[in-house]
């Protein structure tokens, strides 16, 4: 609401353009003193008095106290609302555009909820495309604005960041954004499905880097479980949007922003799929731990189309690895090795942790080629990726396999110190620094 002046200014205009008094803008509710109190911009008006006024004054309640006609929030809002539908079925590079377009759009207008909301949008973009400082950014920004909203509607903002830290090799810290998000949601009693769905599926990533596999396993079943409760039907969404549009023709805001408001909601659910995707991934995973390749390698297509389906670049070249992984234990090397090279094509953005397993994977297929040297290599670069991860139990095994490598070609004091450096890694395994797992949500009786 903008300073009392600018709103007596606005109604005194307004006034003077309907040729009415101040008695008549008044009655019957209000004093012609009172009327011209709040001209001379010497009282705030309530909003009660103010809904009076506009409704007198055959205007918004929100054009009299911003200025601002109602019909641009509300448009604003109906473009937000395409550029969800677009991320959530569409390419992210090109949803970026229109996004940036409406977030300064909404700073013009000065609506920081739609502000929040582009951001959010320009975050989730960018991390489908892998630029990590980018959506570190946005989220962190969007978080800002919105917080003195619930722990829900920050949800997002907090899943955002700490997929980006995660992504860029931070496990620790991106676990414990997203746990101690987890218990604070159920420790107030806010525990909203959707809100748990996001953070439960982000937290698979870090757990199973960290080698906590029991751990991504647990939150993979409570996030597919919890998924029904957050259905994405998106014809009734295109439904609202088409009706929200109806609605703004005929200047009905209010119920054009109450159709837009259920579009928005469905069309957060259906970037969900991502997030599913990334439950599949989990579930191929671990079935490939547990040997059974053939289930493994059906996930983890699953998996890799869902997410290549939203041309979510960084997302399918790291699940593509965990598939190359399970091809290459199938016997099928010439499969494997070329899915990992397309991955190591996309440089940096595809993360440290994901990086350094397709170079471990292809020094596997050199070895059982006989190609040692190439072998080497491929350990020597992944060890350096992974040392700046973190990843304590990948590097442990890394060490391992560089140091019988190194000792079948009879390199005994190289190969000891790779098993020291190993043992060393191992003697910290993630798991121990985590502390206690978040408690599993509880819901109220139906």
């Amino acid at each position: 609401m903008d300073e009392p002046a600018e709103i007596g200014r606005r109604v005194q205009q307004l006034r003077n353009q309907r040729g009415l008094t101040q008695r008549q803008l008044a009655e019957p509710s209000y004093t012609p003193a009172y009327v011209s109190t709040l001209e001379s911009g010497k009282v705030r008006p309530s909003e009660t008095a103010l809904r009076f006024l506009a409704e007198r004054l055959g205007t918004s309640f929100e054009e009299l106290a911003t200025g601002r006609p109602a019909h641009l929030a509300t448009e604003l809002r109906l473009a937000l609302t395409d550029a969800q539908q677009q991320l959530a079925t569409g390419a992210a590079d090109e949803a970026a555009v229109s996004y940036r377009r409406l977030l300064t759009d909404a700073e013009h207008l000065g609506l920081a909820p739609e502000q929040a909301e582009a951001l959010l949008g320009l975050g989730d973009c960018a991390l489908e495309t892998g630029e990590l400082a980018n959506a570190g950014r946005h989220f962190e920004a969007a978080e800002r604005l919105l917080a003195s909203e619930p722990l829900p509607r920050r949800a997002r903002a907090i899943r955002g960041r700490a997929i980006a830290h995660l992504l860029a090799g931070e496990l620790r810290y991106a676990c414990y954004l997203l746990e101690s998000t987890i218990d604070e949601l159920g420790a107030s009693g806010l525990a909203d499905p959707e809100a748990l769905v996001l953070l439960y599926a982000a937290v698979i990533g870090p757990y199973i880097d960290m080698g906590a596999h029991a751990r991504a396993a647990h939150a993979a079943e409570l996030a597919l479980a919890l998924a029904p409760q957050v259905n994405d039907p998106a014809l009734v969404a295109s439904m609202h949007r088409q009706v929200a549009r109806t609605f703004l023709a005929e200047g009905r805001t209010a119920d054009a922003d109450a159709s837009l408001a259920k579009a928005q909601t469905i069309y957060r659910q259906l970037r969900l799929r991502t997030d599913l995707a990334h439950c599949h991934w989990m579930r191929g995973y671990v079935q490939a731990q547990n040997g059974d390749l053939t289930l493994a390698e059906k996930e983890l297509r699953t998996a890799r189309d869902m997410l290549a389906a939203k041309r979510a670049v960084l997302y399918t070249a790291q699940v593509e690895v965990e598939l190359a992984d399970v091809l290459r234990r199938l016997g099928r090397h010439d499969e494997a090795a070329e899915l990992l090279s397309a991955l190591l094509e996309l440089g940096d953005r595809h993360g440290a942790v994901h990086a350094g397993g397709a170079h471990r994977l292809l020094g596997l297929i050199a070895e059982e080629r006989g190609e040692v040297e190439a072998a080497e290599e491929h350990y020597v670069l992944a060890l350096a990726l992974l040392e700046r991860s973190g990843a304590s139990g990948d590097l442990a095994d890394l060490c391992r396999l560089l140091g019988d490598l190194l000792r079948r070609s009879g390199r005994t004091e190289a190969a000891l110190d790779a098993y020291r450096t190993g043992l060393g890694h191992r003697a910290a395994p993630g798991t121990t620094t985590l502390g206690p797992a978040p408690a599993a949500p509880s819901f109220p009786q139906r």
